[in-house]
Order: structure tokens, then C-alpha cells, then sequence
């Protein structure tokens, strides 16, 4: 049974990972992503990694450890929003062909094209014409992006109904994310069972050999961010080409440079001593 629908009330609970544990494993993949990143940069890979799932499934916590040490012009994140009414009349993967990497770039899609075959689709936002098209055009298209030469890695986050529950409930509480917390996240919070049609209906459609899907389970925060790294280092594979440690020289002199006057700069005021 899909974990998202419910979870085996006799399931066994998975160990909780340890803070020490599962900060120096991160530590250790982050160190592992520079050298990937330095791979893709030497060989001009171009990378796709589509990050879906649920609301709350924990996507962007993923994202942000996955980029927190990358260089942004290597590894960039691209999360659009709501399309223009001038986008509305383009092609659908149209606006999102405009972000693809060039070589030696990684990109993660914070969502994708794959919002039509979810929130579009349970919502109402598209007609069921555009639905089917999506869900025949979109093995087609992706099969075009792996022939000509790109990588692409699909991670869908699988969460159960009431670690989600619990997860809205945290954004409630805390002020500092409680703007995660929109307007359409509760209405997807009532329609459970539809988005879990979508996702099968998505699944049967899109899970095919040239680019298969990959879930994450992701009811334990850190398990699924460690798990998902790993996979990802897994599926390229690269070699640590990182260039001996510079040796920095010895300064040279200020050459007869003088500073000005330090009442002639505006500082910010030292809130804090």
C-alpha cells in the first residue's frame, strides 16, 4: 500500500538518526556534491534534477542542503510560479526549456512541468484535453532531453497523510514558516485521495525506462535528505578533480595607501557588541 494513502498501522518505526550522525553524514555528501559539481563543470554535463511530491513532503529542505555548499552558477534551484497570460498561450514546456542547463550546469526544478499532471490537474487549472495531452506528450519530450545529451534525475517525495498533517501544523506555529503555508496547500489538504489518482495516473504514464521516477520516502526529514544525496551521487558517476590547496603569498605592501577618513563612510549601526 502506497505510504501516502496510509501507512500499516503494524509497520515496524524506523530508528530516529542521531543529530551527531546525521550531521557528519551530511557533512561528508556535501563534500562529495563540490566534487560532482566540479565533474559536471570539467566534462560540460548538463543535469536535471526535478524535485515533486507533496505539499510538506520536503522537497525544498532537500534542495537547500543539496545547493548550501555549490556554487550558484554551477548548481542553480528554479522554483516558477504562477505562469503570465502571455505564457498561458505558449507551448506548455515552452517556459520551462527557457531554464535548462547549459553544459556544465546542474539545475534543480523546485516542481516542474509535472504541475500540470498534479496541481493543475486536481484543480481545475487545466482542461482534461491538456491533462492528456501532458501525460503522452511528456515521455516524448523528456526522451528528446536524454537523447540530446542531458541528464535527467526525477525524484518524487512520498509522505503520509498524517506527517503532512503534522507538518502543517508546525508552519502554523512558527512564524518563520508560516508563509510555506498558502491557500492552495490547504485546499490540496482536502483533496487527498484526487491528488493520489493524479500521482498514480502520472506514475503509469511518465515512469518509463528513459526516465524512470524515483521516490523518496520521506516521512523521516533527515533520512530522506540523506537517502536522496546519496542516490543523486550515485547516478553520475565522477571523480574528485579537486586542484591542490592554494598556497597564498606573502601580502605586498599598502604602497603608500592611506584610508579615508572613517567619518566620511556610513556604517550600520552595531546592534549588537
Amino acid at each position: 500500500m502506497d505510504t501516502e494513502e496510509k501507512i500499516a498501522p503494524n509497520e515496524p518505526a524506523k530508528r530516529k538518526i542521531p543529530n551527531q550522525q546525521y550531521n557528519e553524514e551530511l557533512e561528508r555528501l556535501q563534500v562529495e556534491l563540490v566534487k560532482l559539481q566540479g565533474w559536471i563543470k570539467e566534462k560540460g554535463l548538463k543535469v536535471v534534477v526535478l524535485f515533486e511530491g507533496r505539499d510538506a513532503a520536503g522537497k525544498g529542505g532537500v534542495i537547500k542542503r543539496i545547493t548550501q555548499c555549490l556554487n550558484p552558477r554551477i548548481c542553480r534551484v528554479v522554483a516558477l510560479g504562477t505562469p503570465t497570460e502571455r505564457e498561458k498561450t505558449q507551448w506548455y514546456f515552452q517556459r520551462y526549456v527557457a531554464h535548462l542547463p547549459a553544459a556544465g550546469e546542474m539545475v534543480l526544478f523546485d516542481r516542474s512541468w509535472y504541475n500540470r499532471a498534479g496541481v493543475e490537474r486536481v484543480m481545475g487549472f487545466c482542461t482534461e484535453e491538456e491533462h492528456q495531452y501532458f501525460l503522452h506528450a511528456c515521455p516524448h519530450f523528456e526522451r528528446l532531453l536524454v537523447q540530446s545529451g542531458l541528464i535527467l534525475i526525477k525524484y518524487w517525495f512520498s509522505v503520509s497523510d498524517e506527517e503532512q498533517e503534522r507538518r502543517f501544523q508546525g508552519r502554523i506555529d512558527d512564524p518563520t514558516k508560516q508563509w510555506k503555508l498558502s491557500p492552495m496547500d490547504l485546499e490540496s489538504r482536502d483533496r487527498w485521495i484526487e491528488y493520489s489518482k493524479a500521482k498514480d495516473e502520472m506514475f503509469a504514464h511518465t515512469d518509463v525506462k528513459h526516465a524512470p521516477w524515483y521516490v523518496v520516502e520521506a516521512d523521516s526529514k533527515k533520512r530522506a535528505r540523506l537517502n536522496c544525496i546519496s542516490h543523486l551521487l550515485s547516478m553520475i558517476p565522477y571523480k574528485d578533480i579537486t586542484p591542490e590547496p592554494i598556497q597564498l603569498p606573502e601580502r605586498t605592501s599598502k604602497g603608500g595607501y592611506v584610508r579615508p577618513p572613517m567619518s566620511e563612510q556610513t556604517f550600520v549601526p552595531e546592534y549588537f557588541d
